[in-house]
């Protein structure tokens, strides 16, 4: 009997995955349609620019957010310079040779460095070597948080301890209280994987998120905490509870932007992935929704090579798992008469 209910259960399981998944598709774009870290409206064109060896319209995009104090933008778009850099960098060469104090170049620089250094084998001799080159960054526009961003995942590299630590985190947020990439940046090192531990990530983040302000990112800083206690094995567990409250978290601040909005896109596939290991399907499928065609290489290039593969097989698997729960077929509506005395009558009713 045991064999069978286990089989009978095995077969609804089936039969409800089977007709409720190609419903589940509505409000998912299609495969072809997803992209893979695609730049926004303002950095698309830069790169196409790049791409031909033009550096001006990368050096106007920089240095609009720098006499605009859009810091967050700031930050992202260096990154996405520097990563594009990484394989083609004559337009820098050229930007540099054209203006070597420009502070827009110098920050592209400092990036680029960063990122070389972190991927060689000599990494801690390589990332000491260019601790001048980042602070010739920093002291190049002294209002500017996104150098101290950049010294803080130095100082996670050239395994500076905490007192070091702390100066550098003091200098970014004197400039930006809330800048989400030197909190990223900050828990990072504060990581178990590095020089912290589970319970300092979210004695970190957790408060941050609380002060952050409405619409902030960093309201979502708990999210990171729990995928890196979900990524990185080891050290005293966290509990459950801890882990669902920073979801909930992330799930209001992904609730407070559009859908398809490439801003959150990050934090949206981040939730998603902790979602899914917390086997949250039905919530990892409204983010799904709300990602739209936006992926973003992390966190899936942390769990696979292939990282658009990683997520679109993943949206697969969440879909089946949300249609494994919902009932084989819709219950139909009961039928109510009249029961010519001012009431409803019911099935049910005698």
């Amino acid at each position: 009997m045991v064999v069978t209910m286990a089989l009978l259960s095995a077969l609804l399981r089936t039969a409800r995955m089977a007709r409720n998944t190609s419903r589940l598709a509505a409000g998912l774009p299609a495969d072809e349609e997803v992209l893979l870290d695609a730049p926004d409206h303002r950095l698309g064109p830069v790169l196409v620019a790049a791409a031909t060896g033009e550096f001006a319209p990368a050096a106007d995009l920089l240095a609009t957010t720098r006499k605009s104090a859009e810091w967050e933008n700031r930050d992202r778009y260096a990154m996405r310079l520097a990563a594009f850099a990484r394989s083609r960098d004559e337009w820098l060469c050229r930007w540099q040779a054209d203006d070597p104090h420009d502070p827009d170049v110098l920050l592209v620089k400092a990036e680029l460095a960063l990122r070389r250094g972190w991927e060689s084998p000599a990494r801690v001799e390589l990332l000491r070597e260019i601790g001048p080159l980042i602070m010739s960054a920093a002291e190049a526009d002294p209002n500017d948080p996104v150098p101290w961003r950049i010294a803080l995942d130095h100082a996670r590299g050239t395994n500076a301890g905490h007192t070091a630590f702390e100066r550098l985190w003091a200098q970014a947020v004197r400039r930006s209280p809330h800048h989400y990439g030197c909190h990223v940046a900050a828990l990072q090192y504060l990581s178990a994987a590095w020089y912290g531990s589970h319970t300092e990530c979210f004695d970190f983040a957790e408060p941050a998120a609380q002060d952050a302000l409405p619409g902030s990112l960093v309201q979502a800083l708990p999210v990171r905490a729990a995928f890196a206690y979900l990524t990185e094995g080891g050290g005293p567990g966290v509990p459950r509870e801890r882990l669902d409250a920073a979801a909930d978290l992330a799930i209001s601040v992904s609730a407070s932007y559009a859908a398809a909005d490439p801003w959150p896109a990050e934090v949206r596939n981040l939730l998603t992935y902790v979602l899914v290991r917390l086997e949250r399907w039905q919530d990892a499928l409204e983010q799904l929704r709300l990602i739209g065609p936006y992926v973003t290489s992390f966190p899936w290039a942390r769990v696979s090579d292939d990282p658009l593969g990683q997520y679109l097989e993943l949206r697969d698997g969440v879909r089946l798992e949300v249609a494994s729960e919902l009932p084989l077929r819709e219950q139909a509506p009961r039928r109510v008469r009249w029961n010519g005395h001012g009431g409803l009558v019911r099935p049910a009713d005698h």
